[in-house]
């Protein structure tokens, strides 16, 4: 038995993850939790695991903790013990946003596998991952749907043989919509994601494409793939998450329903592809019609940033995700048009200074930059 620790359990991963533990709870033991500030859930996550030994609130519950003094109670800034929490063996990091990077972190120093629906982890910190991964000898698992589709097609076939990665992307809430028509679209617009049920950052991250501009970024450190050799297709039907290209002009792809709950069971039980998560089978002929696009890197210019800056590397990945944070939060308060998101976040990279080998302190600096950046041009 695996013995877990689930971060961010209370978000959309999260509760989709536990529905997948339950499912194999003969396989899968959890043994510590994270919630942000839903602490009612917390409550209800308690009674429903008595295997759990120890949890994590932004506020602590003291009438929780009073009535279950077994449990290690973590608070404010303690979120990386719980993710260094000793005899387990996996951690799941769904958390939202770079909140999730130092736990990340302290899950591989502690000798643990991460299976990974943070973005941020890599786009922010990928080199410093890496690094650390490789010193301490763990594994990285993808929960991503798209990277998850490029980890099934590539295994089994040589590494020499492959071309490039094509990652899709579904296009967001205004695909369909000139840069011109962008100029009046409302919060309201962007939240409706026409094929995914999301967390409204990661909807607004869609609606820029920001959202693909990481998962280009997660593409290359998760396998060694250059950015040249990774591009970006849209693919409205959300059908087909990934594909592979070979030198010989051959290509995979994964393909599946919209459902989330297939690439957190696969992360889990590669290379297995277990049953019971999904009721419903893909029936191509029902869905009739699969439409692919050439991505307009000029349409959507983070995408188009991405690619030609973040080979760089360096600390790029971390301003611009603090940037963004901003930027998206500042939109979801309704302080910024949705345009403005874009106009923040370049204003923050053009003042950036570049370090080319950072630590992790220069990563948190480089996210606090950009956040902070973005906050003084709207304050």
């Amino acid at each position: 038995m695996s013995n877990i620790v689930l971060l961010g359990a209370s978000g959309s991963i999260g509760t989709q993850t536990l529905e997948v533990l339950d499912l194999y709870h003969e396989e899968f033991c959890l043994k510590a939790v994270s919630v942000g500030k839903n602490t009612a859930f917390l409550r209800e996550l308690v009674e429903r695991y008595p295997s759990l030994e120890a949890v994590y609130s932004i506020e602590k519950d003291e009438e929780l903790a009073a009535a279950h003094p077994q449990l290690r109670y973590f608070s404010g800034e303690e979120l990386s013990e719980l993710a260094a929490w000793p005899r387990t063996d996996l951690v799941i990091n769904a958390l939202v946003g770079f909140v999730g990077f130092l736990p990340s972190l302290a899950a591989i120093r502690s000798g643990k596998d991460l299976a990974l629906a943070n973005k941020e982890t890599l786009v922010a910190g990928g080199e410093v991952i890496r690094r650390e991964m490789k010193k301490y000898g763990t594994k990285l698992y993808p929960i991503d749907s798209e990277h998850s589709a490029i980890w099934q097609c590539l295994q089994g076939n040589p590494r020499e043989d492959l071309k490039r990665l094509i990652i899709t992307a579904s296009g967001g809430s205004f695909r369909d919509k000139t840069r011109a028509e962008l100029k009046n679209v409302t919060l309201e617009d962007a939240l409706k994601h026409p094929t995914w049920s999301m967390g409204a950052k990661i909807t607004i991250d869609s609606a820029t494409m920001m959202n693909k501009a990481f998962e280009v970024m997660e593409a290359h450190y998760l396998f060694d793939v250059p950015y040249e050799q990774i591009d970006v297709l849209i693919h409205p039907q959300s059908i087909v998450h990934s594909l592979i290209e070979f030198r010989d002009g051959a290509q995979l792809a994964q393909l599946g329903l919209p459902d989330m709950r297939i690439p957190i069971l696969y992360a889990l039980r590669h290379p297995s592809h277990a049953a019971g998560v999904s009721s419903e089978s893909l029936d191509l002929a029902k869905v009739g019609t699969l439409e692919f696009r050439a991505m307009d890197y000029d349409r959507f210019p983070f995408l188009k940033a991405v690619k030609r800056i973040a080979p760089l590397g360096g600390n790029f990945g971390a301003v611009l995700n603090g940037a963004n944070d901003e930027a998206v939060s500042l939109f979801l308060q309704k302080k910024i048009s949705f345009l403005d998101i874009e106009k923040s976040v370049f204003a923050a990279l053009s003042k950036m200074e570049f370090v080319s080998d950072p630590d992790e302190a220069d990563i948190i600096a480089a996210h606090n930059f950009g956040r902070d950046t973005v906050a003084r041009m709207w304050n």
